[in-house]
């Protein structure tokens, strides 16, 4: 990385400048330093335009990754409203740029020694990304964003009346897992009435973003938008049929063990059917909930990154010090967690909205995972190093979950050994809810001529195959098959959702191993951190000693560790 172009991390977050990125001034730039490097005599003159290239490519990310951390904090900011709205029509103009800078990369009379250079998957990612983009679909891709943000507002301003207070989405869910199943009953029939009350707006919402997708990929020249969703997600070494193929493993492999889970906790709760409002509480004493105040949390978590590592403690201290990290639920602030990076600052963010329940652990381990590989890579020059493909992008997130286990009594006391079994028992549940979303997806773009009320039915049917525990009771939205519209990725970031199961199977590998040698499997996992996203999918795998999810026997050998885990617990005591 060229380090003099990147700034000292300022005192906190808060001094972090943001200016308005004048589309017309990056373009003139773009175009003079692509200019130089397709006249560059050498690969030595077109490494050194590459050099200038990243830095107003750095320049401008760095200012749209501000503005989605100040718009998501506050999406009633009227200044970060209006800022978010121009990057929702002027990135596809900034991602044509990137198409001229990609094709000439590939024509580049240089080419063998760049990629001896810079490796061979950055060529890689330019012919994927020269397939999802021509300037003809310019105004298709604004449209798409306008509609991505109109859906991300419906669920930040969400005002939820539940016994006479208004809560937002975040807030009302510690209600959902109360120890009393009537006061979880009513808190969910809160939450699914208000999706109820805007499921029109939604499934229209949605039923243009297809239309708009598909158009895409027509004037990509594809026949639908599978195609084009995988190659936006960066795939080079896998396929759809190898992805069905990994659907067909977990329905064979995981379901029956997921729906034995459920009826172990539906004994354990002592109830004669689980249904919809139970399938979070897990235990009949209540799940187990974080020690402390917020602050007290992360000053836990500091404690934690000091003992697991001198990397993790370097990373989380300067997460620390430069109030790198938003994770408190307020209103106007959109649901979820995430994190970014500010790459001129070499800052990675955490997002998140903590709401008192284990899953704000969760989500701290979570993203904490994300943000130190990106900082453990923040010596690539190329954005598209720093960050790997999205599926290898969530091994680092849910192996850290797993690698910081020991430490888990910090947040839990003496529920630490509930909150594994719970945090196990959510992990491997998740899988079949996770494959049945990426299925639900490849049906709705294969036919994209289906009618709203076709594409819930289709998610009842997959919910039958793949959740077949689910209860929906009387609740006539979710009977309707509307429950796929509380899921972000569907609307925001289509196809991605798969990638949490491939990355799950790979985390359970790190935990098996960090359970036999410590020092082996977190040397496998810095090593993966810091290749970023130098490498494919599965070439990551191999560097960091994993299996590959699509190998036959892989998901057998994984639940069998786990399946004993289970049965050394007697959870009737909990």
């Amino acid at each position: 990385m060229n380090q003099e172009n990147h700034q000292t991390v300022p005192s906190s977050f808060e001094s972090f400048q943001y200016t308005r990125p004048d589309i017309a001034v990056v373009t003139a730039s773009f175009d003079l330093h692509l200019a130089s490097f397709e006249q560059g005599s050498s690969a030595e003159a077109q490494l050194r335009c590459l050099d200038q290239l990243n830095e107003v490519r750095d320049a401008f990310g760095s200012m749209y990754n501000l503005c989605l951390v100040r718009h998501t904090s506050n999406t009633e900011d009227p200044f970060y409203e209006s800022e978010n709205q121009y990057f929702d029509e002027t990135i596809p103009a900034f991602e044509a740029l990137n198409n001229r800078f990609y094709q000439a990369l590939l024509q580049s009379p240089f080419r063998v020694e760049l990629e001896e250079k810079l490796g061979k998957q950055l060529f890689t990612l330019a012919n994927l990304a020269l397939k999802t983009f021509k300037p003809a679909i310019l105004p298709l891709l604004q449209a798409e964003n306008a509609l991505i943000t109109a859906y991300t507002k419906i669920k930040a301003q969400a005002k939820i009346e539940f016994n006479g207070v208004p809560y937002n989405l975040s807030s009302l869910a510690p209600f959902e897992i109360s120890s009393d199943r009537g006061i979880r009953q009513k808190a969910a029939e809160a939450k699914w009435a208000f999706y109820a009350q805007n499921a029109d707006n939604i499934e229209d919402t949605f039923d243009k973003m297809v239309g708009i997708r598909h158009e895409i990929a027509q004037k990509l020249g594809f026949n639908n938008f599978v195609e084009v969703g995988y190659a936006r997600m960066r795939r080079s070494d896998y396929t759809p049929d190898m992805v069905a193929n990994f659907r067909k493993q977990v329905r064979e492999v995981i379901v029956p063990m997921v729906s034995n889970l459920y009826e172990r906790q539906r004994k354990r709760l002592g109830i004669e059917a689980l249904q919809y409002f139970d399938e979070d509480y897990k235990y009949p004493t209540g799940n187990p909930k974080p020690i402390g105040q917020p602050e007290e949390i992360v000053a836990n978590a500091g404690n934690m990154y000091h003992a697991l590592s001198p990397e993790t403690d370097q990373f989380f201290q300067l997460m620390q010090q430069a109030n790198l990290m938003d994770l408190v639920n307020r209103d106007g602030k959109a649901t979820g967690g995430y994190c970014t990076y500010i790459s001129q600052y070499e800052a990675p963010f955490i997002f998140s909205n903590f709401n008192g329940t284990s899953d704000d652990i969760d989500v701290l381990t979570h993203e904490a995972g994300h943000a130190f590989q990106v900082w453990s890579s923040r010596h690539f020059s190329f954005e598209e190093y720093q960050w790997p493909t999205y599926e290898a992008a969530e091994i680092h997130s849910m192996s850290m979950e797993f690698f910081t286990w020991p430490w888990m009594q910090l947040f839990f006391g003496d529920q630490v050994e509930k909150y594994h079994f719970m945090h196990m028992a959510r992990s491997i549940q998740f899988i079949p809810y996770g494959v049945a979303v990426d299925e639900f997806q490849h049906i709705v773009y294969e036919h994209p001529e289906m009618t709203p009320e076709e594409r819930n039915n289709v998610w009842r049917t997959l919910e039958k195959t793949y959740l077949p525990h689910r209860d929906n009771h009387d609740n006539a939205h979710l009977q309707a098959g509307r429950f796929w519209q509380k899921q972000n990725h569907i609307f925001q970031s289509p196809f991605y959702y798969i990638d949490y199961t491939l990355a799950q199977i790979c985390a359970f590998q790190f935990w098996i191993k960090d359970r036999q040698n410590h020092t082996d499997a977190w040397g496998d996992y810095l090593r993966l951190c810091a290749a970023g996203g130098s490498r494919s999918f599965l070439e990551l795998l191999q560097l960091a000693n994993l299996r590959s999810p699509f190998e036959e026997g892989c998901l057998e050998s994984v639940v069998g560790d786990i399946q004993r885990f289970f049965d050394q617990i007697d959870d009737s005591n909990f």
